[in-house]
């Protein structure tokens, strides 16, 4: 971990933790493409934000395939 947070959000620091490769089961890759192109307008509007760098400057990762489930983080 780095010993230099990347923000702080309400006091408390954030550090950037890098992950190696995890399993990813390439037949989930195209639905979740689909995913990411056919968002809720509420989920749209927050990752336009996002993309922005108006959450504190965190990257953010959507729908990413990790072994057999898609998860947003």
């Amino acid at each position: 971990m780095e010993t230099t947070p990347l923000t702080y959000i309400h006091g408390v620091p954030v550090y950037r933790r890098v992950i190696g490769r995890l399993p990813v089961n390439g037949r989930l890759a195209p639905r979740a493409k689909a995913l990411r192109k056919a968002g809720i307008l509420s989920e749209i509007l927050f990752w336009k934000q996002v993309h922005k760098g108006r959450f504190h400057g965190i990257d953010f990762d959507r729908q990413r395939v990790i072994g057999n489930y898609i998860v947003d983080f």
